[in-house]
């Protein structure tokens, strides 16, 4: 049984880093859960893995800059981005995901982004069309997500 060394950082922890590599879980909240997926695949790796997950959200807080709560989580969200290695970027089926287009066009001249964007996804052609220009690296599905992103980190295979 392999033993569980990846960090999970959540949202609104700012621990330090234990890992030179660190990648950021950008994209829909809606199920299946892909975070937990990919997390669960990469918990052998030496890496940071920053969560946008926060465990005490309340969706009736206020999407507003001044509510507090909703302005630290998009603040911790903009500065994890920064300081990770990697930003994954997973597009839901049948979903809108104005937040992650954002996040996408923050991240896509910066070599940085991993695009996964279902078929279902309803603005797939826009997605296609950054991923081309900014030559990112865009998957169909979940399947090799875990590898793709050791080898964007490290492409000699090995993330240190």
């Amino acid at each position: 049984m392999e033993t569980t060394r990846a960090q999970i950082i959540l949202a609104p922890s700012r621990q330090p880093f234990e890992y030179q590599s660190a990648v950021f879980l950008a994209g829909t909240t809606t199920a299946p859960d892909w975070r937990e997926e990919l997390i669960s695949s990469l918990s052998h790796e030496p890496i940071t893995i920053l969560n946008p997950l926060r465990l005490d959200w309340d969706s009736s807080w206020r999407e507003d800059e001044t509510f507090e709560p909703f302005r630290e989580q998009v603040q911790w969200e903009l500065d994890m981005q920064d300081k990770a290695d990697l930003v994954v970027i997973y597009f839901g089926a049948n979903t809108d995901a104005p937040i992650s287009l954002l996040e996408l066009g923050l991240c896509a001249r910066t070599n940085k982004a991993l695009v996964v964007c279902h078929h279902g996804y309803r603005k797939r052609g826009n997605v296609q069309v950054i991923c081309r220009r900014y030559n990112i690296r865009l998957m169909e599905s979940l399947d090799g997500l875990a590898e793709a992103v050791v080898e964007k980190l490290n492409p000699k295979n090995s993330l240190i």
